[in-house]
C-alpha cells in the first residue's frame, strides 16, 4: 500500500542566524519532513536541537535575525518559502493552527478565554461577533470543557493549566485549519490530563483528517502517539521512519540514549521485579526526619489538605504523587513551614514547625530543610553569577567548609570553599562560578539551584517537580546526580511529581494524594504494582508506554 501524499513538505531545509559580533550560527542543516492528512508526525530532541525552529519555518514565525537558508517548504502543493509577511498572514491561523507549549503564557491574561479562542476567526474575517461566540462554545464543548457558556467570559487564571491548553486547542481548530503545529502541548501537565489531551488531537485526527507536527522531547510520547518520527540533533536530521521501525531500531547511539532516558523506559512499571529493583525496604530502625500528624488546611470553603499523615526515614525518599489541584503544594508548603495548617502537627527531627516562629528557631528549621523549584530560570536570580547565587545562602546560614578541608582566610575564604565544593558535588565545571544563570543550559540551572539548597548542609530537600521542565537525557542526569547525593550525604527527599515513571524511579514510599485526601500510602513496589484504588490505577495507564507503543495517535 502506498503512503498518502504529504499535505505538508520540509524539504532540505537550512537555517542560519546572524547574531552581534558572532559567526552566522546555523540551526537546521538539510532538514526533510513530511506529514500526510490524517496522521502525526514527531519531532524528537533534546533542547537546542532545533524542534521549535522546525515548527516555526513551518508557520512563518521566525526571529529578524533568521532566515532559510536553503531549501523549501510546501503545504498542500503551495510553496511557503519566500511569501511576505502579509502573505503568510493569509495562511497562518487559518490553514495551518499552533499550539504552543506554555497555556498560560500562550493566553492573555486580561481577555477572556472565549474572546481569544475566537480571534482567529476575526483576524480572517471569517465569522461576526455573535457567530465567533457561538463557533467558540461548540468548540469548547468538543474540546471537552464543561459548562462552556459560562467558561467563555472567563479568564486565564481561573483556569486550570489543563483547561487553558484545551482553551488553545480551540482556538487552533477554530478556522478549521489542515495543519496543526503542537510545540510541547503537554509538558507541564499532569499524566491523567495529557493522556486526555492526546486523546483530544487523536480524534481531531480520525474525524478531521487533521495533520499534527508534535514537537516534543519525549520519545514515549512520541512512540505512543505517532505514526512517524523523526529525531534531530544539533540541527540536522539523525534519524526517521515508522515509529514501531525507529523503537525497534533507534539505529545511533543518540536515538537510542533519547529512547532510553524516555517514558517508554518507565513502561517497565508493568514487569515490577525486574525495573524497581530500587524499592527498598525502609529499615525500622532509621530515625524518623519528617513527621506529618494529622495536618489540614483549608481556603475558604475548600480543604486543600485533609488529615494527613505520615512518616519520612532518614536516607530516604518519599513520593508525593497527585494530579493538578489535589493539594501536592500545600502540603509541602505546611511541611516546610512555609504555610500554618489549620490542624494537627509537622515535625522535622522530633522538632515541632511552628509557622509564626521566628529567630534561631526558624533559621534552623530553614538550615535543615530546603526546597528545590520545578523551572529553576524563574527561582534564581538573574542579574546574580552563580558564585553569589550560592555565596547567599552561606552567608546567611553562616556556613563554612567541612571539617579538614582547606579554610582559606577569613569567612570569605571559606565560603569561596564551600562554593567550589558545591560546583564539585553536583558535577559543574568551576567557570561556572562567574557566569548568570542566562548563560547556563536547563540541566546546569537545575544542578546550581541543587547545589543552593545543599549550601547550608541540610537534613532535608523538598524537590517540587525538579526535573519536569526538562529534556529527558537532562532528566536522567539530573536524577542519578540526586540519587549519589542521597547516598553520599545520607539526605532525606520529599519529591512532589506529576510523571508516576518518575516516581516510580526515586521514591521508596509513595503518598497519592486526591483531592487533598491521602488515597494510598505505603512502598513504592506495592503502590506501582498493586494499586488498591481505582484512582492510582488510572493515574498508572496515562503514564505514556504503560500500553504497548501505537504506530498511530489515532489508533
Amino acid at each position: 500500500m502506498s503512503s498518502p501524499e504529504p499535505l505538508l513538505s520540509v524539504d532540505k531545509v537550512g537555517v542560519e542566524f546572524r547574531l552581534p559580533g558572532r559567526p552566522v550560527a546555523r540551526v537546521l542543516d538539510e532538514v526533510s519532513v513530511t506529514v500526510a492528512a490524517g496522521t502525526v508526525v514527531a519531532v524528537v530532541g533534546e533542547s537546542g536541537s532545533g524542534k521549535s525552529t522546525l515548527g516555526r519555518v513551518v508557520t512563518g514565525t521566525l526571529a529578524e535575525n533568521g532566515r532559510i537558508a536553503d531549501g523549501q517548504v510546501t503545504l498542500g502543493g503551495r510553496t511557503l518559502t519566500g511569501l511576505s509577511e502579509r502573505q503568510y498572514r493569509n495562511v497562518r491561523g487559518k490553514e495551518i493552527g499552533y499550539i504552543p507549549q506554555d497555556a498560560l503564557l500562550g493566553l492573555n491574561p486580561l481577555m477572556p478565554v472565549g474572546v481569544q479562542a475566537g480571534e482567529p476567526l476575526r483576524a480572517h474575517g471569517l465569522a461576526s461577533k455573535a457567530d465567533r461566540r457561538e463557533r467558540v462554545i461548540d468548540l469548547f464543548a468538543k474540546v471537552g470543557l464543561r459548562n462552556p457558556e459560562r467558561l467563555y467570559s472567563r479568564y486565564p487564571h481561573e483556569l486550570s493549566g489543563g483547561m487553558c491548553q484545551r482553551v488553545l486547542i480551540a482556538a487552533a481548530m477554530s478556522t478549521g485549519p489542515r495543519l496543526l503545529i503542537a510545540d510541547e502541548p503537554t509538558t507541564a501537565l499532569d499524566v491523567t490530563v495529557q493522556k486526555t489531551i492526546l486523546d483530544l488531537l487523536s480524534s481531531l485526527v480520525e474525524i478531521d483528517d487533521l495533520a499534527i507536527l508534535l514537537v516534543t522531547h519525549d520519545l514515549g510520547v512520541a512512540g505512543e502517539r505517532a505514526d512517524e518520527i523523526a529525531v534531530l540533533k544539533d540541527g540536522r536530521l539523525v534519524r526517521s521512519g515508522r515509529t514501531a521501525e525507529v523503537i525497534a531500531d533507534p539505529g545511533d547511539d543518540y536515538t537510542e540514549r533519547l529512547l532510553r532516558a524516555s517514558s517508554l523506559g518507565f513502561s517497565g512499571v508493568r514487569a515490577a521485579n525486574s525495573r524497581l529493583e530500587y524499592s527498598r525496604t525502609v529499615p525500622a530502625d532509621s530515625p524518623v526526619v519528617v513527621e506529618a500528624k494529622g495536618i489540614t488546611k483549608a481556603f475558604g470553603e475548600v480543604t486543600a489538605v485533609a488529615d494527613a499523615t505520615f512518616q519520612v526515614r532518614k536516607g530516604t525518599t518519599l513520593g508525593i504523587v497527585g494530579e493538578s489541584g489535589s493539594g501536592k503544594t500545600t502540603l509541602v508548603r505546611m511541611l516546610a513551614g512555609l504555610t500554618p495548617a489549620d490542624a494537627g502537627a509537622v515535625e522535622i527531627d522530633g522538632r515541632p514547625v511552628v509557622h509564626h516562629r521566628r529567630g534561631a528557631g526558624l533559621a534552623e528549621l530553614y538550615r535543615k530543610v530546603q526546597l528545590v523549584y520545578q523551572d529553576p530560570f524563574a527561582s534564581l536570580n538573574p542579574r546574580a553569577t552563580v558564585r553569589a547565587i550560592l555565596d547567599e545562602p552561606l552567608s546567611g546560614h553562616k556556613t563554612g567548609t567541612t571539617a579538614g578541608r582547606s579554610s582559606g582566610s577569613g569567612r570569605s575564604g571559606h565560603r569561596a570553599d564551600r562554593i567550589a565544593e558545591l560546583l564539585e558535588v553536583t558535577g559543574l565545571p568551576a567557570s561556572v562560578a562567574d557566569r548568570y544563570t542566562a548563560e547556563l543550559s536547563g540541566g546546569q540551572r537545575q544542578r546550581v539551584a541543587i547545589a543552593r539548597a545543599l549550601a547550608p548542609r541540610p537534613e532535608v530537600l523538598i524537590l517540587d517537580e525538579p526535573v519536569s521542565a526538562l529534556d529527558v537525557t537532562v532528566q536522567r542526569q539530573i536524577l542519578d546526580l540526586l540519587g549519589s547525593l542521597q547516598r553520599e550525604l545520607a539526605l532525606t527527599y520529599l519529591f512532589i511529581s506529576h510523571d508516576l515513571g518518575v516516581i516510580a524511579e526515586v521514591s521508596d514510599e509513595i503518598v497519592v494524594l486526591q483531592q487533598g485526601r491521602i488515597v494510598e500510602h505505603g512502598p513504592a513496589l506495592g503502590i506501582l504494582t498493586q494499586p488498591r484504588t481505582d484512582y492510582v490505577r488510572e493515574l498508572l495507564a496515562s503514564i505514556p508506554g504503560a500500553a504497548e507503543p501505537s504506530s498511530a495517535l489515532s489508533s
